[in-house]
């Protein structure tokens, strides 16, 4: 597909369709592999490997989160150099991204893996609870050269026009990763570092094939003699900041949210909350597909000061986001038990009352948590990434954290309660955000 005519000349409703719902299905694949991978623990192993799934998976995620940042970094700048018609700015800042991205996977794995055994037993976890949580995130450290650069690859595959082809990938990814794991717990009987044998071992494969158009020069970008400088850094650190805030942010709240679980309610409270992330893990990549798809789209036309086409694109993404966060109301309290049996096998009595009673509080965050993320999605894609940045560490730390505080008294339900707090002070964020940058979002396109 054309990158250049489907950004600039689509209809922004046609576009919306052709570049946001190819994501959204690719997320969809994703989220659905985080999913099942919870329930192949939960059902595979036992409810300790469960909860220590949930109490490594923080860090993790935070493995990931500098790729993330090279990766989102770069994908902006590479949108607005294309709107600008210049190419060979485009082709330097994603071919120096590569390197760092695999760079930063190679140093940060291995910190992980040294510091794992500190790390787990900070969370106050013991025996064997602490050493399958360390199994965990050793095996994920050791793979993370090789399979943190996929979602950035992702990124610079839909810049190209590689939309579908994006999305076969994200499905492929969730069939090999389920697939393996399914083969390595279900079959061979192995233990919880098989479940992230198999999802690197599934992410490498994706990676191979997902270079093969750059390589091959067939892409929009093409791989180039690397030109780094304190300028190239600065701006895929500025652009990518809110994505690495907000994980980073999200995973230290999820430590700290872990730490007072241990203390006030041992493994199943680990496990309820793990509940709750896995539901949310499903959720948001669906709103993320929508957005993150649009944001080449938006970056591109940003870049070519068609400022008018930025706002009409932008108003799809918010009014889907919205869709899709409500719908969650909507289903998330209608069926708790069925939610609670998928992860905790014969969940009855004090464990189905606790699951149940955490989750028809934690879906009234869907009632506001659309605004904020689509805000920090749009101010992100138009260049404005400390808008972004104040939203995403609002929303992921600094809220939650005031919260854990104000509502301790509360003990578990104080927790539980968190979450909707939290995504109603972000919503009101986003739109004192909205209304001061709104002379900026509003200029009058180029002539």
């Amino acid at each position: 597909m054309d990158s250049t005519a489907l950004f600039s000349k689509t209809p922004p409703l046609k576009l919306f369709f052709i570049a946001s719902l190819p994501g959204a299905v690719g997320m969809l694949a994703s989220s659905l592999y985080q999913l099942i991978d919870g329930i192949l623990v939960g059902n595979f192993l036992d409810s300790t490997s469960f909860a220590a799934l949930n109490l490594a998976m923080p860090f993790v995620i935070i493995n990931f989160s500098l790729a993330d940042l090279v990766g989102v970094g770069s994908s902006v700048p590479i949108s607005v150099a294309l709107g600008q018609n210049e190419r060979q700015k485009a082709n330097n800042i994603f071919t120096c991204a590569c390197f760092l991205i695999v760079g930063a996977g190679a140093v940060i794995g291995a910190v992980m893996f040294a510091a794992a055994p500190f790390l787990i037993g900070m969370m106050g976890a013991e025996g064997e609870f602490a050493t399958q949580a360390v199994q965990y995130l050793r095996t994920y450290a050791l793979c993370s050269p090789f399979t943190t650069i996929l979602y950035a690859v992702d990124n610079y595959l839909r810049i190209s026009g590689y939309i579908r082809g994006s999305m076969a990938l994200n499905i492929l990814m969730s069939v090999l990763c389920v697939g393996f794991e399914f083969l390595f717990l279900g079959v061979f009987g192995w233990g919880i570092w098989a479940a992230a044998l198999g999802s690197s071992l599934g992410m490498f494969i994706c990676v191979l094939l997902a270079f093969i158009p750059f390589v091959r020069g067939k892409a929009l970008l093409h791989f180039c003699k690397p030109r780094f400088d304190l300028d190239l850094l600065r701006q895929i650190i500025a652009c990518g900041s809110p994505s690495f805030l907000n994980n980073i942010a999200g995973r230290l709240t999820s430590i700290l949210m872990n730490l007072f679980l241990v203390r006030l309610g041992g493994e199943l409270a680990v496990s309820v909350y793990g509940v709750l992330m896995y539901v949310d893990g499903f959720i948001q990549p669906l709103m993320y597909g929508m957005c993150d798809s649009l944001q080449p789209a938006v970056g591109y036309n940003w870049g070519a000061r068609k400022y008018s086409r930025v706002r009409a694109i932008e108003k799809c993404c918010f009014t889907a986001a919205a869709v899709i966060s409500l719908l969650s109301v909507v289903v998330i309290r209608l069926f708790p038990v069925q939610i609670t049996h998928l992860f905790i096998t014969g969940a009855d009595g004090d464990a189905l009352a606790l699951s149940v009673g955490a989750l028809q509080v934690f879906s009234l965050t869907y009632l506001t948590r659309w605004l904020s993320f689509a805000t920090q999605s749009y101010m992100l894609a138009v260049e404005k990434s400390l808008a972004a940045s104040i939203i995403s560490v609002s929303t992921a730390l600094i809220f939650p954290v005031i919260l854990l505080v104000v509502l301790w008294p509360l003990g578990l339900d104080g927790l539980w309660i968190n979450f909707p707090a939290t995504a109603l002070l972000a919503a009101a964020l986003a739109l004192l955000t909205l209304r001061l940058n709104w002379s900026s979002l509003h200029q009058p396109d180029a002539s």
